[in-house]
């Protein structure tokens, strides 16, 4: 089995950070558009917690990959597990834990671990080079929500499934831009309207 982790201290409280990685989808926008991660909830159980499903699909070294998770653990403010449920490879799971070091900084460690498929897949898909891929996405979609966690302090994250269903009407309408484009757009929108009342 393969191994692909990464830490990173983010300049926010650990309730923050974890509000943000609740939502599965929120992880797949900050990856490289080349990689082309979406992350689609297919059955969501309270609060995003132990038996949500999602799909994962992305583009790793130009072969496209697609499968389904369930999250196995949600232990708020502490840890969020998932894996593989079904889909190309013999296993994937991956483990973010959460760690308070301070008020407003919390250690986050991401960890993918996975065993390649056999067959044309997984001769076709490096070992080696696909671990690379893996491990440079996972720092660039780090450092990108270190920033936007620390740009933008609280991310409102958990919303209804009907407001849910509306974003991702939304997020259609604009060609697919990442969850935090859309919801940016949205306020900036209400924040007009409120404006032109006054």
């Amino acid at each position: 089995m393969a191994t692909v982790s990464k830490t990173i201290d983010i300049k926010a409280a650990v309730s923050d950070v974890f509000t943000y990685f609740a939502r599965p989808e929120h992880i797949a926008d900050q990856f490289e558009e080349r990689v082309g991660m979406t992350v689609v909830p297919m059955d969501v159980k309270a609060g995003m917690g132990v038996g949500t499903t999602f799909r994962v699909i992305g583009d790793f070294d130009g072969k496209r990959l697609e499968w389904d998770c369930e999250t196995t653990e949600f232990i708020q403010g502490e840890r969020i597990a998932a894996k593989m449920i079904k889909g190309p490879f013999k296993k994937w799971n991956i483990v973010m834990e959460f760690k308070k070091l301070d008020e407003k900084l919390t250690k986050l460690s991401m960890t993918v671990n996975y065993d390649m498929p056999l067959g044309p897949l997984g001769g076709i898909l490096n070992k080696i080079k696909f671990a690379k891929i893996a491990e440079k996405g996972m720092e660039t979609a780090l450092y990108k929500v270190r920033g936007l966690l620390e740009g933008n302090g609280s991310i409102p994250v958990y919303i209804t499934l009907d407001a849910y269903r509306k974003l991702l009407t939304e997020k259609e309408k604009m060609n697919n831009a990442p969850v935090s484009t859309v919801l940016t757009r949205i306020l900036e929108k209400y924040s007009q309207i409120e404006t032109a009342k006054i």
